[in-house]
């Protein structure tokens, strides 16, 4: 028996003045999954969030939610909840007034406005700072303020529009430990946009790649990272990103493919022993691991992942391996043909 789609996305398409918005996005969408939209800047992830919000309305294609129809319905009908990229917080208000001010507004009883803040404030770590104005908080506790008023929302379906991208560094991963763990413990479905493939790749359990306003590939991080359908793909996903060499350069392959290449499937060999013979770019060292670049003239984005400290002066040369089994080709399109054997 088939298990019908919590969300689901059917040949949308969005277009102003003609220009591409989106184009036959299909997406569907489990309860309780988190799904990143991925992407660069322009791809379509946060036009296709808004049109699933409701916040615009599709040229073609149908939008379901929970089994109903909800194409041209109002956002407000959609019975789901949003967390931007900016807090959109109230300024005079406080932590509690921000938190509860979609249950006043829905007339909820008093009491039980208090017991949800109690338990949002409580799940968000927000405890004892109620009384405080937006003004008085750290970024990554207002961005917690957002989460506490999605929470309280109550609804199965919440979208987030890039909420971290106004966060540093640490408090990015701080807060993206704190969304993951909502999700699970909420057990609401979450749909998630990002420019940023570490957050995608951690957080998520379906990630959607998309580029000019189109779908690339679905599918659970690990499947994205090891077969990857394109070199669009193989490029985005990963970090460093796949390295793309001219298939001429290797024996045994055509000269119109392509072959990947990923950075902890190299290693280093003795001079006559290597494959390929490259040159240094850089070296940065991270603690655990360095990353070595590497330069051929017929590769792109070459880069070596040696364990520890293994430093090595910009232009020296080097000779590198690797086995034919941890090599991805790509026809004369960019198109995945198989793993190599």
């Amino acid at each position: 028996m088939t298990t019908q789609p919590f969300v689901s996305l059917k040949g949308i398409g969005k277009r102003w003045n003609g220009k591409l918005g989106v184009e036959d996005v299909s997406l569907d969408i489990p309860e309780g999954a988190f799904v990143a939209l991925l992407g660069p800047s322009g791809c379509g992830k946060s036009t296709t969030l808004r049109l699933l919000a409701g916040l615009e309305i599709p040229d073609e294609g149908k939008i379901v939610i929970d089994g109903r129809d909800v194409t041209t319905s109002a956002a407000s009908d959609r019975n789901l909840s949003m967390v931007f990229q900016s807090y959109a917080l109230f300024p005079h208000l406080s932590v509690a007034e921000n938190v509860m001010f979609g249950l006043k507004v829905r007339r909820v009883p008093r009491a039980e406005r208090l017991e949800k803040l109690k338990r949002a404030l409580e799940i968000t770590g927000l405890t004892g700072l109620e009384d405080r104005k937006p003004g008085e908080l750290s970024g990554g506790q207002r961005q917690r303020v957002a989460l506490a008023r999605a929470i309280v929302a109550g609804q199965r379906l919440c979208l987030m529009d890039e909420p971290l991208s106004n966060l540093d560094a640490k408090l990015r991963n701080a807060v993206r430990k704190d969304i993951k763990k909502l999700q699970r413990d909420l057990g609401i479905t979450v749909v998630y946009v990002t420019h940023d493939q570490t957050e995608a790749m951690s957080m998520a359990d379906i990630v959607v790649l998309m580029k000019d306003g189109r779908i690339q590939q679905i599918g659970s991080p690990q499947e994205l990272y090891s077969a990857p359908v394109n070199t669009f793909v193989a490029e985005f996903v990963g970090a460093p990103p796949m390295a793309l060499i001219k298939g001429h350069a290797l024996t045994g392959f055509d000269d119109d493919t392509t072959i990947g290449l990923r950075a902890e499937n190299i290693r280093l060999e003795k001079p006559g022993k290597g494959r390929l013979v490259c040159t240094v770019t850089e070296c940065e060292f991270l603690g655990a691991e360095t990353f070595i670049g590497l330069a051929h003239d017929h590769a792109t984005g070459l880069t070596l992942k040696a364990p520890g400290m293994a430093l090595h002066p910009s232009g020296h040369t080097v000779e590198i391996s690797f086995a034919d089994g941890d090599l991805h080709v790509f026809d004369s399109g960019g198109k995945r043909v198989a793993r190599a054997t």
